[in-house]
């Protein structure tokens, strides 16, 4: 990435350094054809010579997508939608499309100040409030170019994935209460949670917050506390966030994702609703809720919030293609075959850019198995469901797969398709994902309406947690050894990531009273290696973006 370049001589009236814009690439995004003309004006007498126009926000997001901008004048209010220029700010962050160097300008009447300024403490690069002249914009974008280059080292550092240097080089500038030490000590504390220095960051987040008392600074807190394995209090600080902002959208992420790793669905359902309400246009939030009411037997509630994320950008990297997958279920439900061939077809338009993807892979295989069930092409089916069965113990079949698949079979025996191998299938997919009682409680809404496989699922869970106990007793009686191969037999079996993380806390704890440690050590991280790639906590869609609090780490 090229930072331009600032010399000491080179000043604004304001004393703000001042960079050169001529070779910047700007886009303006405003329904107002006045506006944006008045704005490609200002920049073109900056020097700007590569100016764009957005006057939907489709196609803001298209042209974001597609092209890196290095200035984006976003207005706040949108006549043509109820979504504001902070909602496209943050669905543009969590799809990673706003690269370090790219400057992001609100453009606000009075009436919205307030909320621009909120943003702007969200890492906003600067807000221009209307009317506004030719020299405030001027000074706006210089004093946000300035801070990019008074940070790239810190920036360069991350690009060349040199985590920890760009961390460090963030606590200095922190310590010294050097230029823009807040902001760097913001992106530190995202550097991190990313090398899962977890404690520390949270401390840092506490220093922020105990100088600043920033919003962010209180999320980035709770997020320490909820990485590093502490949910209640993270939960309460969550609380005490929202107590004080009750439309802190991103605080309600977290608190949905907390309360998902705590088995708590309903709760999460009703913190996503809730986040979704506050941004109706977000893509990710609206799939969140789709995705939650999905697993919870609400069908209808779940097609709205799917169907409406997908009207408004199927196409866009924002939107999680496991939201078709869904919507086709629903739609064999109701024997709808356009509406599951509506779902195939955009799957398919996906898989065909992105070839090398498996999960896409599967996602097309799956609907195409529930279309051609419609059609009763049954010979087909059972073939398709052999060959998606034959990938159950690869390594990159994570839950998300699992769960889809055991959707399937059960709406298949729905459709009284006798499958004979698929009591074996539940029971083995049961036996590798049933790693925690949330990822069971899961697992089990996915097969809720077929009892006997709903049984199956739990008792899974049971028996992995016999396993583990008796492997324990071994560790307690004196036989530690024992009971780490204990779990790694069981483990290469069911390839459960409970037993294979269970026999790396034995191996660590009970390391000096094993004769064959370093042996055993190879073994377990050869199956964690094999088995254990995705996480183990409950998630819906995706990881992928950014964290909700956090800043946009791209590298």
């Amino acid at each position: 990435m090229n930072f331009p370049t600032i010399t000491s001589s080179s000043q604004s009236p304001s004393g703000v350094p001042v960079t050169d814009l001529s070779s910047c690439r700007a886009l303006i995004i405003d329904t107002n054809q006045t506006s944006r003309s008045i704005l490609r004006s200002m920049l073109a007498d900056l020097g700007l010579q590569s100016i764009a126009q957005a006057g939907k926000i489709s196609d803001a997001r298209r042209a974001l997508e597609h092209q890196t901008f290095d200035v984006v004048l976003c207005d706040y209010h949108f006549d043509d939608c109820n979504m504001t220029g902070s909602d496209l700010l943050d669905d543009l962050r969590r799809a990673q499309l706003l690269p370090y160097s790219t400057v992001f300008v609100m453009v606000t009447g009075e009436a919205s100040y307030v909320k621009v300024a909120e943003a702007a403490e969200s890492a906003l690069d600067s807000y221009l409030l209307k009317p506004h002249t030719s020299n405030t914009l001027a000074q706006r974008l210089h004093m946000a170019r300035h801070r990019k280059v008074v940070l790239a080292n810190i920036f360069e550092a991350i690009e060349r994935e040199e985590f920890n240097i760009a961390a460090e080089l963030c606590l200095q500038r922190f310590a010294k209460r050097d230029e823009y030490w807040v902001y760097a000590a913001r992106i530190g504390g995202e550097l991190l949670l990313r090398l899962a220095r977890h404690e520390e960051a949270r401390k840092l987040f506490q220093a922020l917050d105990e100088i600043k008392a920033m919003p962010w600074a209180r999320l980035g807190i709770a997020r320490a506390q909820l990485e590093g394995g502490h949910a209640a209090p993270a939960r309460r600080t969550l609380e005490s966030l929202l107590s004080e902002n009750p439309t802190y959208a991103d605080a309600y992420d977290v608190m949905g994702r907390a309360q998902l790793q705590a088995g708590s669905f309903e709760e999460a359902y009703e913190t996503y609703q809730h986040a979704a309400e506050i941004t109706p246009s977000s893509i990710g939030r609206l799939q969140k809720v789709g995705m939650l009411a999905f697993y919870l037997g609400r069908s209808d509630e779940a097609s709205r919030s799917l169907e409406r994320a997908a009207s408004l950008g199927v196409t866009s990297k924002m939107f999680d293609f496991q939201s078709l997958i869904m919507l086709a279920q629903i739609r064999f439900e109701q024997k709808d075959y356009k509406g599951v061939q509506r779902c195939l077809g955009n799957l398919q338009h996906a898989y065909e850019k992105q070839s090398n993807s498996s999960r896409l892979r599967r996602m097309t295989t799956l609907v195409n198995v529930l279309a051609l069930m419609l059609q009763r092409q049954v010979a087909e089916v059972v073939r398709l469901i052999k060959e998606m069965a034959s990938e159950f113990e690869k390594p990159d079949f994570d839950f998300e797969a699992a769960g889809n698949m055991l959707g399937l079979l059960t709406r298949l025996r729905s459709s009284e398709l006798e499958l004979p191998d698929a009591e074996l299938w539940v029971k083995k997919l049961a036996s590798r994902f049933c790693i925690s009682k949330p990822t069971t409680d899961l697992l089990a809404m996915s097969v809720a309406s077929h009892e006997p496989y709903y049984d199956m699922v739990h008792e899974a869970y049971k028996v992995i947690g016999e396993q583990a106990e008796k492997a324990m007793e071994q560790a307690k009686q004196g036989a530690p050894g024992n009971g780490i191969k204990t779990l790694l037999v069981h483990g290469s079996k069911t390839q459960n990531a409970k037993l294979l993380d269970l026999a790396e806390m034995v191996l660590n704890r009970y390391r000096g009273q094993i004769k064959d440690a370093d042996m055993l050590s190879e073994m377990v991280q050869d199956m964690r290696g094999k088995f254990c790639r995705a996480s183990a906590h409950v998630q819906l869609g995706a990881n992928s973006g950014r964290q909700a609090g956090g800043l946009n780490l791209r590298s």
